[in-house]
């Protein structure tokens, strides 16, 4: 455990108010241990009980959504939302629909948005939420009746001052319109209270796009600090949605050939370069499994099970689909295959034994609470156009989402040898995510 007693005091708290939830132990273990050395030095922190407040969520909903799907039958799911930490702003964090979502994974979720919310420097809590409503296989209208019925008492407790959700896995477009409508009918007002929203009424340019670009922003940073490029890289990218999209789409233009994407049930291995077009049009229009690719790509590879897509050599892995979808297995068969920059796009997709296999092999490792915080920065840069009743080209926020990349790469590698942790990068997104909100919470008060 830790060398600290009294994190190992903490920990043990944990484990015990918070009974299987492994995916939250695991979140809040690996933020401990890199924050040992701050502790050390800041006794105040320990004094004030300060890491036992960051722990706790500030509050917790869970509810019953019912809704009737279309042969008039009722159906009920379960609605969180955990609302962390609000030091240093709303609480901010996206709404994932998809049958794994329980507590567990909305606190771990909810936890790391802390620390990623604050490494984009910007005014903004940690928060997160969801259901384990699966819209895969719905119609339209069945989607639209959950989402009315989630949002009917969702709203009782978010607003653009409080707390702004964002779309997650499960969340779209056409999820987050449909329960913008609800709010907008349930609260007769027209307020940024979710992000992610269509440009036609209030959406923010660049959003969609935003996590996958800002993930190769921050690995290109990484990168070039190791005298490394995406100039002829082979990439590999795990998952088929946005994230994954929009970063094979930057890595592309940065000039790497992607040969590989995934889905739940398996992976596509395209030897010439992942046709990204091809992969929007199964994806984004037609809403099919990434297995109808080599239809139109004879060439291309299909191969079932997605967790092989790791045994695929490549120079760079991105990580992109969803938690601990990497192992120690799989991160063995990267470096063995010579792999040398990872950096995660997914909430958490490395185990911990993968991650140390990256470290101990010497591997750039970008850990997902910096790496993939562009989607979260350009959320923040949607609700502040949304409170000037204003909108900035896709160029403007395309250069905002760059440079607050690079800034988070710049402190998360300060703070890691600041605290002799250099090259450390999960070390580092942690303490520098953790001072400001440290700082914050102590000049608040007990609250």
């Amino acid at each position: 455990m830790f060398n600290s007693q009294y994190l190992n005091d903490v920990m043990e708290t944990v484990i015990r108010r918070n009974p299987s939830e492994p995916e939250f132990h695991q979140a809040v273990r690996e933020v401990l241990e890199s924050l040992e050395p701050v502790i050390e030095a800041n006794p105040q922190y320990e004094k004030a009980n300060l890491i036992e407040r960051l722990v706790e969520p500030e509050r917790t909903i869970i509810f019953r959504v019912p809704w009737i799907d279309d042969n008039g039958n009722v159906q009920v799911n379960r609605g969180f939302r955990v609302q962390f930490n609000s030091a240093i702003g709303p609480y901010k964090g996206g709404l994932r629909f998809h049958p794994s979502v329980n507590l567990g994974i909305i606190k771990f979720l909810g936890f790391e948005q802390i620390f990623k919310n604050s490494l984009t420097s910007l005014p903004i809590g940690g928060g997160k939420g969801g259901s384990d409503f699966d819209p895969k296989g719905k119609s339209d209208n069945e989607v639209m009746r959950f989402c009315q019925s989630f949002m009917t008492e969702l709203a009782k407790y978010i607003g653009a001052d409080t707390d702004v959700p964002a779309g997650d896995i499960g969340v779209g477009a056409r999820e987050i319109g449909f329960l913008y409508g609800q709010y907008k009918r349930l609260r007769d007002e027209y307020t940024g209270v979710l992000t992610g929203k269509g440009l036609t009424y209030g959406g923010s340019l660049a959003r969609k796009e935003a996590t996958g670009y800002g993930l190769c922003y921050f690995t290109k940073e990484m990168l070039a600090d190791a005298g490394k490029s995406f100039e002829g890289a082979t990439v590999v990218i795990s998952g088929s949605g946005n994230v994954a999209i929009y970063a094979c789409e930057k890595a592309t233009q940065m000039g790497a050939r992607v040969v590989a994407m995934s889905d739940s049930n398996g992976y596509v291995y395209d030897k010439n370069g992942i046709d990204l077009a091809a992969v929007k049009q199964i994806k984004e229009v037609e809403r099919k499994r990434i297995k109808e690719y080599v239809n139109t790509h004879p060439e291309a590879e299909y191969h079932e099970g997605c967790a092989n897509i790791w045994t695929v050599k490549c120079d760079i892995a991105l990580p992109c689909a969803t938690q601990n979808e990497v192992n120690e297995e799989s991160a063995k068969i990267l470096v063995a295959n010579g792999c040398y920059c990872v950096a995660e796009g997914a909430n958490m997709p490395s185990t911990p034994e993968a991650i140390a296999t990256f470290q101990s092999n010497g591997l750039l490792f970008g850990p997902a609470k910096a790496a993939n915080a562009g989607g979260v920065a350009t959320s923040a840069l949607e609700m502040s156009q949304n409170s000037m009743r204003y909108s900035w080209t896709f160029e403007e926020v395309d250069e905002k989402l760059c440079s607050i990349m690079k800034n988070i790469y710049k402190n998360t590698s300060e703070a890691a040898a600041k605290y002799g942790k250099a090259g450390d990068f999960v070390a580092g997104a942690n303490i520098a995510g953790f001072i400001k909100v440290a700082e914050t919470m102590m000049a608040q008060g007990v609250v």
